[in-house]
């Protein structure tokens, strides 16, 4: 099956309640349907150096900023496709180049092995990420319940929720059962808006209407904050 491979987008993200949702997602209906995938469990791998460089500097808020994960939107087999991806954040706009790969030569790769497959630019890219930052390594597992919804009279608008947001940092693998430390605060769910410009002006209304703001979440982030930093604080001190 095809998949889109590149990305480059705003990503805006908000933080509503369950009845927030609700009458979002019912003044919504005129112009966004739910996606064939319906409700979809998602569970990424997040690779850091040994001393979480990465996510570090990401929570430094720089003007550039990346991250490394593999994908899966169910729970995975070793032969079951995945999509690694590297992902960018320059100036507000994310840029994702990703890669389908079956899961075991996914994590064969991520552990050291020749980059699999034909050659190409987003190979390449994520090539150079794992041997400029070497020693990467499995670092949280993090799943969440997504509704993914796309505008009807086509584009690339999309609006999504997530909920049920989870990490641990045991059993990092996609093969495994979701589980793990809830990371969003209760009866709250995580809004993302993607869009390559500007935000309908039917969205922006019912944005001021229930009282909207986008707010700072990364889900590593708080993966990070919440599991890693509290055990980890001397290294933290270090470059």
């Amino acid at each position: 099956m095809a998949y889109q491979s590149v990305f480059q987008r705003y990503e805006i993200k908000y933080l509503l309640t369950r009845e927030q949702k609700a009458r979002m997602t019912a003044a919504m209906a005129p112009y966004m349907a739910l996606d064939r995938y319906g409700r979809t469990t998602i569970r990424n791998v997040y690779f850091d150096t040994p001393n979480y460089r990465l996510i570090r500097r990401s929570m430094e808020k720089p003007i550039y900023k990346e991250k490394l994960r593999i994908r899966s939107y169910q729970q995975a087999r070793p032969g079951s496709e995945v999509f690694v991806e590297l992902k960018k954040k320059y100036k507000g706009i994310v840029y994702k180049r990703r890669l389908s790969l079956p899961e075991q030569v996914a994590v064969d790769w991520m552990a050291g092995s020749p980059p699999p497959g034909e050659d190409s630019q987003i190979r390449r890219e994520i090539d150079y990420f794992l041997k400029y930052y070497g020693a990467l390594r499995p670092t949280v597992f993090l799943s969440y319940e997504r509704e993914a919804y796309y505008c009807r009279e086509g584009g690339d608008f999309r609006v999504t929720f997530d909920d049920n947001i989870l990490c641990r940092r045991t059993d990092l693998s996609l093969e495994r059962e979701v589980g793990g430390t809830s990371i969003l605060p209760e009866g709250y769910v995580l809004m993302e808006i993607k869009c390559p410009g500007g935000i309908p002006l039917w969205m922006t209304a019912l944005l001021t209407q229930e009282k909207l703001y986008k707010t700072s979440f990364s889900k590593y982030g708080m993966a990070y904050q919440t599991l890693i930093y509290p055990e980890c604080k001397e290294m933290f001190h270090y470059a």
